[in-house]
């Protein structure tokens, strides 16, 4: 089951009401247990395709009623006002060829964090613990993911970054990184579609890798990889579904058990 609500967030510069969804496993009402989160950016895409902004999500309801995974999903809808996603999934200021922008992304973490998250663990039954509470994202969510695992790095133990855009100021993740002390455990998994990339090498792909070594220097665990012909989409990033959850599902010792 899949609640969806209106919510809004005070700290961004837009009050404009957007949708929170809230999946829920089959057997949520009747087991009496508590569940792992998983947290996802671009929420209005990992559902529905009505609500897709190019009219195809991810898929993610249909990879969860398949597998049948013990495991809450929590997805917030970005901003659509013009660019005001790039502002609300940056979390350093940068320019291209849009323009100029704010990174407001600290901001938009700051909200999940401190309000969103407290509020799902009062209204549904969570295990809330940093072990049982992850986060994931493609493209500008994809670079929001990295960040959180490092500077959030107390509340999320696992985060799959999908094409992450690390053009948007990303370049300052390594240093963020090397600075921060990353908690046991730490599991990320990252990735690139080689039909994302020009024929010739690209920046992108180097500081994919850049960002992976720091992470493991660190002590995180990382899976970082290119997928052959995998292109800029949600149609790509739905068939990594299953990879990475089971990447991210597979450790730490004994989180799974204490979470049946």
């Amino acid at each position: 089951m899949i609640q969806v609500k209106k919510i809004q967030i005070p700290a961004l510069p837009t009050e404009q009401p957007r949708r929170l969804y809230v999946y829920l496993p089959r057997d949520y009402a009747r087991s009496g247990r508590r569940y792992p989160v998983l947290y996802m950016f671009d929420g209005h895409n990992v559902f529905y395709d009505s609500h897709a902004t190019y009219g195809k999500s991810w898929g993610m309801k249909e990879f969860l009623t398949k597998t049948r995974l013990p495991l809450l999903v929590v997805a917030v809808e970005c901003s659509h006002e013009g660019n005001r996603r790039l502002n609300e999934y940056a979390p350093w200021d940068f320019q291209c060829d849009w323009g100029s922008f704010e990174g407001l992304g600290r901001l938009t973490l700051d909200w999940m964090t401190q309000t969103l998250k407290p509020r799902i663990d009062r209204e549904y039954r969570t295990l809330p613990d940093r072990e049982h509470t992850l986060i994931a994202g493609s493209s500008m969510g994809g670079l929001m993911t990295l960040y959180a695992m490092t500077a959030y790095n107390g509340v999320f133990s696992r985060g799959a970054a999908l094409s992450p855009s690390l053009w948007a100021g990303g370049a300052h993740l390594p240093a963020l990184i090397r600075q921060t002390c990353l908690a046991a455990p730490t599991r990320i998994w990252m990735d690139l579609g080689s039909g994302e990339l020009p024929p010739e090498e690209h920046p992108e792909l180097a500081a994919l890798f850049e960002t992976a070594a720091a992470l493991t220097a660190s002590g995180a665990e990382v899976s970082a990889m290119t997928v052959p012909g995998a292109l800029h989409n949600e149609a790509a990033w739905e068939r990594r579904i299953p990879w990475f959850m089971d990447y991210l599902r597979s450790d730490p010792e004994g989180a799974e058990a204490a979470s049946r």
